[in-house]
């Protein structure tokens, strides 16, 4: 009797270790993109109308060029791309995203480890706590490509904040105030100065084709 006792223990013990699982490292949560709002599809209907890939295409030289102004023509041809890249699928251009990387550390040589005196970080200056709230790490503001992500994401909170007003969501990005405000008049001044430039180069490349088909 007490035998046959211990095969059963023997039997129950050996299945708990069979169904017993060992408790895997915890590993940092997967960011997912919150599925569009009926809000959000609108605004994204409303400002990609008529906007098509050559047109965005179109935007990087231009952007390049801005750049340089501020840093070397390697890092300025790598940001641009990714302004490029990085704003696809979304209700922004590449100039949106330029345009606050020039006001934000254009100043800074578009430094990847510039940080404001209130703690803002990267290129494009988020603060760390918005950093976190979009699934980023404060120290990976300071890799170009996450930092980019992470203000387009930042951007687009601002938008819903603004309902639709992309001028309002840039000034959002900033802040609230008198600082926001002056914020806003330097974006305007940069975008103002890109699309001149954009519409000269247009200008250029049209006088280009006309010479040619006149030969």
């Amino acid at each position: 009797m007490k035998k046959n006792l211990l095969y059963v223990v023997c039997f129950l013990f050996l299945t708990a270790c069979e169904n017993a699982t060992v408790k895997k490292p915890h590993s940092s949560p997967v960011v997912e993109i919150s599925t569009e709002t009926a809000l959000d599809k609108e605004i994204n209907a409303l400002l990609e109308q008529g906007v098509s890939l050559s047109e965005r295409k179109r935007q990087i030289p231009v952007i390049e060029t801005a750049f340089k102004r501020h840093t070397t023509p390697e890092r300025a041809r790598h940001l641009a791309a990714l302004c490029y890249t990085k704003t696809l699928g979304t209700p922004f251009l590449p100039l949106d995203l330029a345009e606050i990387a020039i006001v934000e550390t254009g100043g800074h040589r578009l430094s990847p480890t510039a940080v404001s005196p209130k703690g803002a970080l990267g290129v494009w200056q988020l603060m760390p706590n918005r950093a976190r709230s979009h699934g980023y790490r404060p120290s990976d503001m300071e890799i170009d490509e996450k930092c980019a992500e992470a203000a387009v994401r930042e951007l687009h909170t601002k938008l819903r904040i603004a309902k639709g007003d992309i001028q309002k969501a840039k000034k959002f990005y900033c802040g609230q105030g008198p600082q926001a405000n002056y914020y806003l008049v330097k974006l305007q001044k940069v975008r103002k100065q890109m699309l001149a430039e954009l519409k000269e180069q247009t200008e250029r490349f049209a006088m280009g084709e006309t010479e040619m088909r006149m030969q």
